[in-house]
């Protein structure tokens, strides 16, 4: 079978995501500071002159891998709601995904990103605009979690009030580097959690009763 040659638009697209791919493994490996356009070229397996092509700066590239960024966290959340759906558990179940949604080198570049942008606020203003557009992917994680009531400000305070537990467990880990104390730490505040989305589930459903 004759060998289907793809397109210059394929092939630009391609190397875009390799490099984009190889930025957020330099920002997990390298930190913010360490990473350079020559080491996500050396990664990325391309030359200097290809990646100066799609991305002449750092700037320039650490802009894409924002959007980049956001994107795989997005997607990571969209393609896990039909497991959501399914579950008996809705709340257990949501508050699993969260966390797992949080693990891993996405999350690990997410931060290196956001430790970066407090004295840089050109970056502060692009790691802005990363975040607003993963919050969007929390529009249907209300909706299966509270059906009937997302986008009520109790339920959306209890999602960002989750988020923000989630990520101040993940942040200390980077100090106290054991798994199982993490774990640990994280059923407890999902306990406490479940708890708390349990009483907005009663009280929206008595204020609509």
């Amino acid at each position: 079978m004759e060998k289907v040659r793809r397109t210059q638009e394929e092939r630009s697209a391609s190397m875009r995501q390799r490099l984009l791919d190889a930025t957020i493994e330099c920002l997990v490996t390298y930190g913010y500071s360490g990473t350079t356009t020559s080491k996500v070229a050396e990664l990325a397996g391309v030359t200097r002159g290809a990646q100066v092509h799609h991305f002449p700066t750092k700037a320039d590239l650490v802009t894409a891998a924002v959007r980049h960024l956001a994107i795989k966290r997005a997607e990571f959340t969209f393609a896990r709601l039909d497991r959501l759906r399914g579950s008996d558990d809705l709340i257990g179940a949501g508050l699993d995904l969260l966390w797992e949604s949080h693990q891993g080198p996405v999350f690990a570049a997410t931060m290196e990103l956001w430790v970066a942008s407090r004295t840089d606020p050109e970056l502060r203003r692009q790691v802005s605009t990363m975040e607003s557009l993963a919050a969007t992917s929390f529009t249907e994680f209300d909706r299966e979690l509270f059906p009937g009531f997302a986008g009520h400000p109790k339920v959306r305070h209890f999602v960002y009030t989750a988020m923000d537990t989630v990520r101040g467990i993940l942040i200390s880990s980077f100090v106290v580097a054991d798994d199982e104390v993490m774990a640990q730490r994280w059923q407890r505040a999902r306990t406490h959690l479940r708890q708390l989305a349990q009483e907005i589930f009663e009280d929206l459903h008595a204020d609509h009763a």
